[in-house]
């Protein structure tokens, strides 16, 4: 009798659970149920257009084209010729073993990438035969194509999604595509759009016989977001043009809005270089160069000490701390004695010997006297060096000079702007004002980065704010609202302290270092520089050839451009950084290059720095005779 209940309730127990289990299936997971992991399945993925890109005047920058890649999923693979198949595909049979171990290591229930971007020709043929290969088929794809050689550190490019980066992120799988770089990294999620998915049910002979529960499953396709970015890509284009030949950045920024017009690196590479089958082979010789680093975005990373356009800086600051005022001279006699050695001394070349030199005179001309004088007041204000930089810094950083701006490109460099802590924990004495004396001239340890200056540029021209820098202007045509971009930023000097400046600025154009590069009609006001440069070569400390470096803004009254220039290596920035900018600034504002200024252009776009590039991967004592 005991035995009679203990099977029955045995029996009983059991069809309670395969009871609730199908229940659970059924009714339970039914609604959340995904039938990827079902071998009757086969899930076929219907990739939707990624988003276009156009330019601010509505110019396309990036568009599609179609691409066809082999896919395998490894647990429908059944034995085959593989030499035949090889064959087939124009591969060697150890690729075709360790491409087809890695899909079946990844997940062998999922369709991933075998052979990728077929060419046309082939797609045709293979199509016909591919059928006899259970668990292998044709996936088209979209790929890029960019109709403008330009801006290619701004588009960015897409590349293959990793094992590692599926894994995280289960909206992806092994060998699909994704923004790595630019805005096609930082608005992924507005290009991609979303992929549509269509499940076909197998028979036992794996054949699809259908649907998959009347589509039940099934999603539509949904097309990625055009997006329209602030880039102008005539000037873009111009810009680049005028960097051939030599390396640096350009950025320029309308100031009332801080939207990015211009964003250079040079030398740069065509964004066309990293789409199709050839972007492996180019890839590699693009992020291997070490030499010329196209694919280092110089306006964005490169840090380089400010030069003369960072006494702007230290104007502003002594304005608004008392330190000088309009009136305010300082006597030069061919540069600024800081210590009693013979070394201890700044040169100048104002050329203005023994006689008083105001503010104006001293930004038009660049006197390294005059703010070396009023930054050593400014840091010794009241006789606490390290407490007197702690608050120039706070004034410096109200500018985003110091900081990652918080612009919408996913690269950037802070850059540094120090305090009194950072000599504290490096000069083992007392110092002051004198011992850090070249921060007064954008030398010693100050670096900034293009975009940087541009946003302080921007800052001046707005007399006191600025706008977050940013490149995405519209989403599907439609303005975004996002308060990073669209409140302005105060910094802590007071408006009126801006004018004197603003008309110094524009004395630099008027007779000063920017004399030569002036623009009929066009009002610019500016600021050269000359960048020291030094390195450690083989433990040796160098100097190199100098940095041309100019900020502007134009024109003087509402103004609708602000740019920042270095060129490496190029010099002082009155002749190379200068009519850059001028040529810039008029290509800019009037659509063309007035024919008074064709001699101009031709001398900059014939120039090339490449001897001295070249030269710079030399010896050290030969780098060091060719600076003298």
């Amino acid at each position: 009798m005991q035995r009679k209940f203990l099977l029955n309730f045995l029996i009983t127990l059991v069809g309670i659970v395969f009871i609730g289990r199908l229940f659970y299936l059924q009714i339970g997971r039914g609604k959340n149920y995904d039938p990827i992991h079902n071998a009757a399945v086969k899930i076929e993925y219907d990739y939707p257009e990624r988003g276009y890109v156009y330019d601010r005047n509505g110019k396309l920058l990036v568009a599609n084209q179609l691409s066809y890649d082999v896919m395998v999923q490894p647990d429908q693979v059944k034995p085959l010729d593989t030499l035949e198949f090889c064959n087939l595909l124009k591969i060697s049979k150890e690729v075709f073993i360790k491409r087809f171990k890695k899909a079946r290591n990844y997940a062998s229930y999922l369709p991933s990438v075998f052979l990728k971007q077929l060419a046309k020709e082939d797609f045709a043929f293979l199509q016909e035969k591919l059928h006899k290969y259970n668990g292998f088929f044709i996936q088209k794809r979209i790929i890029r194509e960019y109709p403008i050689n330009a801006a290619a550190n701004v588009l960015g490019y897409i590349g293959e999604v990793n094992e590692i980066l599926a894994k995280k992120n289960k909206y992806y799988q092994p060998g699909e595509l994704i923004g790595r770089d630019g805005i096609e990294r930082q608005y992924e999620n507005y290009l991609r759009g979303n992929k549509g998915k269509k499940y076909l049910q197998r028979n036992n002979l794996n054949k699809i016989t259908g649907s998959y529960l009347n589509g039940k499953y099934d999603t539509l396709p949904e097309n990625g977001k055009d997006l329209t970015l602030t880039l102008d890509i005539d000037l873009q284009r111009y810009a680049q043009k005028l960097m051939s030949g030599k390396r640096g950045g350009i950025v320029a920024i309308e100031p009332s809005s801080g939207e990015i017009l211009a964003l250079v690196t040079a030398p740069t590479y065509n964004p066309n270089m990293l789409v199709g089958r050839k972007r492996s082979k180019n890839s590699t010789i693009l992020f291997n160069d070490n030499i010329s680093k196209p694919s280092y975005d110089r306006g964005l990373l490169a840090a380089y000490a400010p030069g003369s356009p960072f006494k702007l800086m230290n104007a502003l600051v002594g304005l608004q701390e008392n330190i000088i005022d309009e009136q305010t001279s300082f006597k030069c006699y061919g540069g600024y004695k800081y210590g009693n050695r013979k070394e201890e001394f700044m040169k100048c070349h104002c050329e203005i010997y023994g006689k008083p030199i105001k503010l104006k005179t001293a930004i038009s001309k660049s006197c390294n006297t005059y703010f070396s004088n009023t930054y050593k007041r400014i840091i010794e204000k009241n006789n606490n060096a390290s407490e007197g930089l702690d608050n120039w810094q706070k004034h410096v950083l109200s500018f985003g000079l110091g900081n990652y701006l918080g612009y919408d490109l996913p690269a950037g460099s802070p850059g540094l702007i120090p305090n009194g802590k950072y000599y504290d924990d490096r000069i083992n004495y007392k110092w002051n004002g004198s011992t850090i004396i070249s921060n007064a001239i954008g030398q010693g340890e100050i670096l900034t980065t293009p975009i940087q200056l541009a946003n302080f540029t921007a800052a001046i021209a707005n007399k006191g704010y600025f706008y977050t820098p940013h490149i995405l202007k519209k989403v599907d045509n439609k303005s975004i609202d996002l308060p990073n971009f669209t409140i302005a930023k105060q910094t802590s000097i007071d408006k009126k302290h801006f004018l004197p400046v603003i008309e110094a600025m524009h004395e630099v154009f008027k007779t000063g270092t920017g004399k030569w590069s002036q623009v009929k009609g066009i009002e610019i006001c500016g600021k050269t520089g000359t960048s020291e440069n030094f390195a450690k070569i083989e433990g040796q400390k160098i100097q190199l050839p100098d940095h041309s470096i100019l900020v502007a803004f134009a024109p003087k009254e509402n103004p609708k451009i602000a740019l920042a220039i270095f060129v490496e290596n190029g010099g002082y920035g009155s002749t190379i950084a200068a009519p850059i900018t001028s040529l810039l600034i008029e290509k800019y504002l009037k659509g063309t290059i007035s024919k008074a200024y064709k001699y101009r252009e031709q001398h900059i776009l014939n120039l090339s720095l490449q001897d001295i590039y070249d030269k710079l991967h030399q010896k050290p004592e030969e780098i060091a005779s060719g600076t003298k």
